[in-house]
This record gives structure tokens, C-alpha cells and sequence, in this order.
């Protein structure tokens, strides 16, 4: 994407009532105000609430936002510029429950409330599979007591992903911290795989298809 491409779509986040860019310094230090808050003064209805953690371009949160308007659904994402699209989407098909928050998701924390979040989606995370990169897996244990302190006691978390090792690392992680509910390492050659595993095939998504990769899909509490 070249640089005025994406200064463009900066500057569009800015002017989206449907992105949240809060700053660090103000996350660290208990400053972000819509902590706790997010029913109430963002949504403005109590409607579950639905994380997306490195939505990309947002296609998961936009298809299940439109698709359950019951819920609320918030796409994370540290890279602004990918979400835009998600975004803007949202705001030209009417979208209202919704929302694309711009942040690191060590961070979540300060971000939400204990007991705040209702369900997470993981989507093709980068599977970080050296040795030393362990920290930057987002289903890694530190990374897990993350979610465990702001989703509620029996909400769950998805993972899709097409690496057998990240599949296999969390399905050992999620086994011993907490309650695995289903898992497949093959779900479009499944015909029990839950409606909502294949549903929507994000951008990646269809191009691991393409090189015939297996999709592997699990849901866990903890």
C-alpha cells in the first residue's frame, strides 16, 4: 500500500465514529473512559459483547455484526489502515453494532472490564512458531489470563487458523487452563463442523483454501 494510500485512510479513522484509538499512555494509566463502559456509552444497549483480536481488514467482525445485530462486535487491531476497509463498510451499509478499536492487545486489559466480554474470535494469527517468539502468540498462557480476566466465567473463545502447530500448541494450552468444546483440524471436510466456523472465509482464509490447506477450528472456555 503506498504511503499516501494509507495517510488517506489515517485520516478517514479519525473522521469514523466507529474507530477507537486510544492512546497508550492514556490505556497505562486508567484514562480511557470507555473501560467498563462500553454498553452503556458506545453501543448504548446491553447486547453481548464480541472481540475480533487481529481482525485484519474486519471481514469477520462486519459479517457477524450483520448477521447477529443482537450482539456488539469491536475488531482489534494494532494496523489502522487494514481495519479502514471494515470501517468504512460499516458505516456505508448502516452497520451500528460495530465498532474497530485500534490498540495492542496486551492492552486489553486496560481496554475492558473484567467480566466485560461475552465471546473472542482469533482468526488467522500469526503463528509465531520460533522458540523465542512464544510471548507474541496470542494463545499463548499470558495471553490467555488476558482473556480469562475480561471475557465472563462461561464465554467462549474461537481460534481459526491453518497452522497445525499453532492448532496443536492451543489445544494443549486451552486443555489445561481451561475446557476445550470442540475441535477439528479439518473443518470444510466435516460435515459436523458448527455453522459458525465456516460461514465467512476472511481474505487469508481463501487463499490458504486455494493452496488446499486445511482450516483447523477449535472453541474452548476457560
Amino acid at each position: 500500500m503506498g504511503g499516501k494510500k494509507k495517510l488517506k485512510r489515517f485520516r478517514d479513522n479519525e473522521n469514523f465514529q466507529n474507530v477507537i484509538q486510544p492512546k497508550r499512555w492514556d490505556l497505562i494509566n486508567e484514562k480511557f473512559l470507555l473501560k467498563g463502559k462500553w454498553n452503556l456509552n458506545f453501543f448504548r444497549n446491553n447486547s453481548p459483547i464480541v472481540l475480533e483480536l487481529g481482525c485484519g481488514k474486519g471481514e469477520y467482525s462486519l459479517f457477524l455484526a450483520d448477521k447477529y445485530p443482537n450482539k456488539n462486535y469491536i475488531g482489534i487491531d494494532i494496523k489502522g489502515a487494514r481495519f479502514w476497509k471494515g470501517a468504512k463498510s460499516a458505516i456505508e451499509n448502516k452497520i451500528q453494532n460495530v465498532a474497530f478499536l485500534r490498540t495492542q492487545i496486551e492492552l486489553l486489559n486496560y481496554c475492558f472490564e473484567e467480566n466485560e466480554i461475552d465471546e473472542i474470535w482469533i482468526t488467522f494469527p500469526d503463528p509465531q512458531i520460533k522458540l523465542n517468539r512464544t510471548k507474541h502468540r496470542l494463545t499463548n498462557p499470558e495471553m490467555l489470563n488476558i482473556y480469562k480476566n475480561i471475557i465472563k466465567k462461561k464465554g467462549i473463545i474461537h481460534l481459526k487458523t491453518d497452522s497445525g502447530f499453532l492448532y496443536g500448541y492451543t489445544l494443549g494450552c486451552a486443555a489445561q487452563m481451561g475446557k476445550v468444546i470442540y475441535a477439528h483440524h479439518d473443518i470444510y471436510n466435516n460435515e459436523n463442523s458448527p455453522l459458525e466456523s465456516t460461514a465467512i472465509q476472511t481474505f487469508y482464509e481463501k487463499k490458504f483454501l486455494e493452496q488446499n490447506k486445511p482450516i483447523k477450528y477449535m472453541k474452548f472456555r476457560l
